[in-house]
Formats: C-alpha cells, structure tokens, sequence
C-alpha cells in the first residue's frame, strides 16, 4: 500500500476494526518514512460473470437499480431495497464462492423480495423468469396462495415461529 502523501511503498497497520456489516476490515496505517496517517477498507473480492462471458465487480447499487423497477408504485422504500440488496450479498458470499453467474444472484433475490412486497416479487420474477402466458402468471399466483394458505394453517396451530407451543 502507497503512502497517499510520499508515495512510499510501505506503510505500518495500527489498528485494525471490522466494519458494521462485518463484510469488511478498516485499517488505520501509517507511513514510516513521512509519518502520515490514513485508512484503508479491505474487502473480500467478489465477481459476477455475466452472461456475455464478462466478468465484473458485484454491485449491491446493480442489485438495488434492478428491483426498484418491479418495486414502482408499491410502498417499498429506498431503505427496504439497500437491506435487500445487502442480503442477497450475504447469501452469495455464504456460497463460498469468489465469482457467480449473473443468473445466480436473479435467483437469490426472488426469496428477500417476495418477503418484501410479493407484487414487486410477481413483476420481477415474470421478467426475470421469462413468463410467456398467463398460466406462468397463475402458477406464481398459486404458489403465493398455497404458502399463505400453509402459514395461516401454522399460525392456527399456534405453530408462529416454526416450534410447536408447548
């Protein structure tokens, strides 16, 4: 790491604190010829290889751009959209994986945005899914249906959390 002041090639960690997400390092430095300070972040490299065959850097701002469109007119918030985009990227680093297909993290978005607002869930997976007819439409629509139908019958059996009540 270059000292931003001298340009010298070396510089000395002082302190080290993982940041609020826990996804990155922040590093305080110092330069030992200048004594200058300054701070680094250092994060855990992740790719996206897009269809084309071009690979490019993962962007929570891409993931975030993408929904907002299915997400138009519904009481979704620029907030809600920053924790969706931060959770699809917690689900995709948890793979292990340093590089993932663009088509992969589609998928990993269609979870947090049905929890979300299940109509924005409907247009995004009607592109993303590439709905042809109207039974495409009727078949994510009785999904929907079935799961609210199984968690209302849970609820019912005093089942709230997934543990039966004892």
């Amino acid at each position: 790491m270059h000292c931003p002041f001298c340009r010298n090639p070396d510089s000395r960690v002082i302190d080290s604190r993982t940041s609020d997400d826990g996804l990155s390092i922040r590093r305080r430095r110092q330069c030992p010829k200048c004594g200058g300070r300054f701070s680094t972040v250092e994060t855990a490299s992740l790719y996206v290889i897009k269809r084309s065959g071009v690979v490019e850097p993962f962007s929570r701002e891409k993931v975030m751009s993408g929904v907002r469109k299915a997400c138009q007119g519904r009481p979704v918030t620029d907030a809600d959209l920053a924790v969706l985009a931060q959770r699809v990227e917690e689900a995709i680093r948890q793979t292990g994986s340093s590089q993932i297909e663009a088509n992969e993290i589609g998928l990993s978005i269609l979870g947090p945005l049905r929890d979300l607002d299940e109509v924005a869930y409907l247009r995004f997976a009607s592109v993303y899914q590439a709905f042809d007819s109207l039974e495409d439409f009727d078949a994510a629509i009785a999904q929907l249906r079935a799961d609210h139908a199984d968690r209302d019958a849970a609820l019912a059996d005093g089942d709230l959390d997934g543990r039966p009540v004892a």
